[in-house]
């Protein structure tokens, strides 16, 4: 016998049968041969028709284990400080199989492949993701619908209703642009629904940014001209120049323009990708959105959430100012909804895996723009379509 520095035989060997002839001579058979070059299943081979069993045997061939044998699924554990043919059968874990009996070891699967419920088998991994088809994406995208229609009337109403005093308050044209932003902010969330591919995954976050920065601009736009307003009616003031239409178009080109310029540096240096994640969850393959670059993605919420905050001081400070409609105090709650909801996004965000993921920021993106739209809007409506003996110049600033 020759062993290598392994301790496994470096030769092949016969198997011989040994048989007691009547005449008490002995007669030696080769039944059998091992051969280590062999391929895997074919090392071994042994004739069990031609081995010669003695004849007081009461079993042919007679029992050598100490337990059945391992089915398909379980492998042979041997039991320590007993014979080798002692062993106890152990069931292949997750992601491992055996596909034939008395085997030493369990297989491991591919990694696109996952074990079946019997363990003898691979099988395909389940493929996951946020589809259109499933309950969770037919609801979303019935919600998406509604607060889309819901917006595009408004946005009609405002344009129906456009040389009203309560549309022209704290410039109509912002709230036309707000509205409008609105509308593409809750057609993005469409992005976040279907097979993720690396175009969709480049333009859902890309687009919710720079439409979000665009809301949240107007917004800033709206509650600067609410404070302008009311100081420059002051005696003396200085602020009539700060009064027009090139100022607030000023804010939200150039608060825009930052994330623009954010987002575009995300997609030249680490853009988002699709891939397949096969370890999140067992038995399944995740197509996910990844971010490409984590710091750029935070970037671009850290943008978003800066805006929020400085219109959200403003709104608050300027809440209680004695001007015609003050949306102030509309802004200030919507505000406060917003930040509520983004603040509790991030560590749900986290926390959530594969389509979850994608649901959460759907409903922040829906709740969020959902506050704004209640908040600033449904006090106009109320007014124009409800109460519309107050839609002038005089009750207007009463109000």
């Amino acid at each position: 016998m020759y062993l290598d520095e392994n301790g496994d035989l470096a030769t092949g060997y016969n198997i011989m049968n040994l048989i007691f002839l009547q005449d008490t001579t002995l007669k030696h058979q080769m039944v059998g041969r091992y051969n280590p070059y062999a391929p895997p299943g074919q090392d071994f081979t042994i004739d069990e028709k031609a081995i010669v069993w003695e004849s007081s045997f009461t079993q042919k061939p007679p029992q050598f284990r100490c337990t059945p044998s391992c089915h398909p699924g379980y492998r042979k554990l041997t039991r320590e400080g007993e014979p080798i043919c002692c062993y106890d059968c152990i069931r292949c874990a997750d992601g491992e199989i055996s596909n034939q009996t008395d085997m030493d070891t369990c297989t491991t699967c591919p990694d696109d492949q996952w074990s079946n419920q019997k363990r003898d088998a691979c099988i395909p991994k389940v493929i996951n993701f946020l589809s259109f088809k499933e309950p969770l994406g037919i609801t979303l995208t019935s919600i998406i619908m509604l607060l889309l229609l819901i917006t595009a009337v408004i946005l009609g109403i405002f344009i129906y209703y456009r040389d009203t005093p309560i549309v022209r308050a704290n410039n109509r044209q912002l709230s036309y642009i707000l509205l409008v932003s609105l509308i593409l902010c809750f057609l993005c969330s469409l992005l976040f629904i279907g097979h993720p591919e690396d175009v969709t995954c480049i333009l859902r976050q890309t687009t919710f940014g720079i439409t979000f920065s665009i809301i949240l601009s107007s917004i800033l736009a709206k509650t600067f001209t609410v404070v302008t307003a009311f100081h420059a009616t002051k005696p003396g003031s200085k602020l009539h120049k700060w009064m027009g239409s090139k100022v607030s178009n000023f804010i939200v080109i150039s608060c825009s323009l930052i994330q623009i310029v954010l987002c575009l540096a995300w997609v030249f240096t680490a853009p988002p990708f699709a891939y397949l994640n096969m370890r999140s969850e067992i038995g399944t393959i995740l197509i996910e959105c990844n971010e490409g670059s984590v710091i750029a993605f935070y970037c671009v919420l850290g943008y978003l959430g800066l805006l929020a905050c400085i219109s959200f001081i403003i709104a608050f400070l300027a809440r209680n100012l004695p001007d015609s409609f003050n949306e102030a105090k509309y802004i200030t709650f919507s505000m406060l909804v917003f930040c509520s909801v983004w603040i509790s996004f991030v560590p749900t965000y986290l926390s959530s895996k594969g389509k979850y993921t994608v649901a959460v920021e759907i409903f922040a993106i829906l709740i969020s723009n959902t506050g704004l739209l209640g908040c600033i809007f449904s006090p106009k409506c109320y007014i124009i379509l409800l109460r519309p003996e107050r839609n002038n110049k005089k009750n207007l600033r009463k109000t």
